[in-house]
């Protein structure tokens, strides 16, 4: 009988991961090196990129891990990376679009909050949208785009459980804060960008059907970090769950999704939120 997990199997392949440093990008690396893929580590500095092998070699001394440094809103650094890749003759087989700015929700009293959406500053969202969503583009131009010439490969966006549903601004209200222009939002920025970025899945999906190339896309719930306890509790009321994710409990899905396991699943949206988006 056949290995049941031949299909997850990764090896002889190679992966980048954008925004690699990260909380969640240090979890998708590492799944797929524990697949068997060769992984390039990129970030928006040689710095983070190397924290980030670094953090892996701790636990996993033998993954094959590659870091560079890219910024994923110039196309100029894109296309660079790609060539400095090709240069040392490494081709990439899957992208996972996980470069994303998150901001943190403060409070400010004293004056309208800047994470109101009457407020939001224009170049904030110019560089949010720059970063999460353009980001994602330019890569898939560059790196699915050489996949499609090839006739094979895999684009995985990593959206947002924020990219199916509205967020829930109770849960960021600030007791202490009297007045509502006060009290902190979630910004506009990271919703749209995460509903963006599963519209892209679909296009890019149906756009290089016929070229071998599948694209889909992960919807994460909130992961565990450490959080104010009130925020905590508050959220995990709305999750049927009742808790947060577990910062690895993505590992296998990434896995799935960027393996043969998934070879036909395409233009889709994982959505792993612990039932909120269902409630």
């Amino acid at each position: 009988m056949a290995n049941p997990f031949s299909r997850y199997d990764l090896t002889g392949r190679t992966a980048l991961v954008t925004g690699a440093g990260g909380l969640l990008g240090k979890q998708h690396v590492a799944a797929l090196a524990e697949a068997g893929a060769r992984v390039v580590v990129s970030d928006v500095g040689m710095t983070q990129a190397e924290a980030g092998v670094a953090a892996l070699k701790q636990v996993a001394p033998a993954a094959d891990l590659i870091p560079l440094e890219i910024n994923v809103t110039s196309l100029d650094s894109v296309r660079a990376a790609h060539e400095q890749l090709a240069s040392r003759g490494v081709t990439v087989d899957i992208l996972v679009n996980n470069a994303a700015i998150d901001p943190k929700v403060t409070s400010a009293p004293g004056v309208t909050h800047s994470s109101r959406f009457e407020a939001f500053p224009v170049p904030q969202w110019q560089t949010e949208i720059a970063v999460g969503l353009t980001g994602a583009m330019l890569c898939a131009q560059v790196f699915g785009g050489e996949m499609a010439k090839r006739g094979r490969g895999v684009v995985l966006n990593i959206a947002s459980d924020l990219g199916v549903i509205a967020p829930d601004q109770r849960l960021y209200r600030q007791p202490h804060v009297t007045r509502e222009e006060e009290q902190p939002v979630k910004p506009v920025t990271y919703s749209v960008i995460k509903h963006g970025l599963i519209g892209l899945t679909k296009y890019l999906a149906t756009y290089w059907a016929d070229h071998g190339v599948r694209v889909n896309a992960i919807s994460p719930g909130g992961v565990f970090n450490n959080q104010d306890p009130a925020f905590v509790e508050r959220l995990t009321r709305l999750i049927p769950m009742g808790r947060m994710a577990d910062v690895d409990e993505y590992r296998a899905a990434v896995q799935f999704l960027c393996s043969d396991a998934s070879s036909y699943m395409t233009g889709q949206n994982l959505v792993m939120d612990g039932g909120r988006s269902v409630w």
